[in-house]
């Protein structure tokens, strides 16, 4: 444990759900653990209790896990065991990310078996653009040509690296084959009955197009998704498909609608473990990106700095292909607000690079 987390309060220690089961962590809220086979190697989901239209006990799924035979083996496994011959009567996805969309139709078609049949519920910027790079109609913004013109344009040198991110082109298909053709939509405020409870809907913004977080008042729980994780900060990346984006300043934006959430909530993050202390989680997020920020502004104050040039700073450690391209994402996301702020200077090189200076 970390000093930060050491202000948390971890409700259930260190106790996870074993492979393929739930364990309760509110009234009629269980929580199961997906496998992923990146460096970040889980994804939490969630099981509500609910009932469907006919009002037989039923429940609501959230996030899914990426599209692997093991996690598929763990959901059968929840169907004969958790799901107590319920059947999900909808699965609601927080964002578009692989880890979290990448199962949702096989889920919504009842499994191998097609044991029940149900609705995906997602915003529409998250459904929108999952679609359409589960279609493969876009290059995703882990790989591919534009991928790596970019990299290159912000200081990536490295020519392995810009090969092996120009050559990975199926990405997101790999992980999302397909989502539902049809989906219910979620929208900032809306209030859905899920059981016995009435969950709010709180978009938020900058990790992805438009997430959706879940607070239930009368359980005191957050279903946080990836806005506020625990242990890590979350990704917040400037990709190719909005290059001129300003990312970190949506985010730190977003981070206020949590702030007026009672202290004692437990949030349910999708990374990590269950905690209270959402406000010191919120302060922490702050600090961390106001020290990152003041640090690539000194950066910049010594010399003409790219993106590339910013990563070894922020990432003190050695990075995979994989990592290399969101460590570049987020690093150019701290000189896009301090650039879009005022505060620094894009300049374009005689190499095509970009580099940020202070602004006279």
């Amino acid at each position: 444990m970390n000093e930060l987390e050491k202000e948390l309060e971890y409700r259930f220690g260190d106790t996870l759900p074993e492979p393929g089961q739930a364990l309760t962590v509110a009234p009629g809220v269980r929580w199961a653990r997906m496998p992923l086979p990146f460096v970040l190697d889980h994804v939490n989901v969630w099981l509500l209790d609910d009932q469907d239209e006919a009002a037989a006990p039923s429940l609501t799924v959230v996030d899914c896990g990426i599209a692997d035979e093991t996690i598929r083996g763990h959901w059968r496994t929840l169907f004969d065991s958790a799901f107590e011959n319920r059947r999900a009567s909808r699965v609601l996805v927080t964002h578009c990310h692989p880890d979290h969309l990448g199962l949702a139709r096989w889920l919504c078609d009842g499994g191998d078996d097609a044991r029940w049949q149900a609705r995906l519920w997602m915003t529409l910027g998250e459904y929108a653009l999952g679609a359409v790079l589960s279609h493969g109609s876009l290059e995703s913004n882990a790989g591919g040509q534009a991928t790596a013109a970019h990299l290159a344009r912000n200081g990536v040198t490295e020519e392995t690296t810009l090969e092996q991110v120009a050559h990975r082109t199926a990405y997101f298909p790999t992980l999302v084959p397909s989502v539902p053709a049809q989906f219910r939509r979620l929208s900032e405020g809306d209030e859905i009955v899920i059981g016995d409870a009435r969950w709010r809907v709180i978009t938020g913004f900058g990790h992805s197009p438009e997430h959706c977080a879940l607070y239930c008042d009368a359980k005191r729980v957050l279903i946080s998704g990836d806005m506020v994780l625990p242990r890590i900060s979350t990704n917040v990346s400037v990709f190719d498909m909005e290059p001129e984006g300003n990312p970190l300043d949506l985010y730190l934006r977003s981070l206020g609608r949590y702030e007026s959430l009672p202290a004692d909530t437990l949030v349910l993050p999708s990374h990590g473990k269950p905690f209270v202390g959402l406000h010191t989680r919120v302060r922490q997020l702050r600090d961390h990106h106001a020290a990152r920020l003041a640090e690539v502004m000194e950066a910049c104050a010594t010399a003409p700095r790219s993106a590339g040039d910013i990563v070894p700073l922020m990432f003190r450690r050695k990075l995979d292909t994989h990592q290399m391209t969101f460590a570049l994402g987020e690093a150019l996301a701290h000189l896009h607000l301090l650039w879009l702020d005022g505060r620094l200077r894009r300049e374009t090189g005689d190499d095509g690079v970009f580099r940020f200076v202070p602004a006279r």
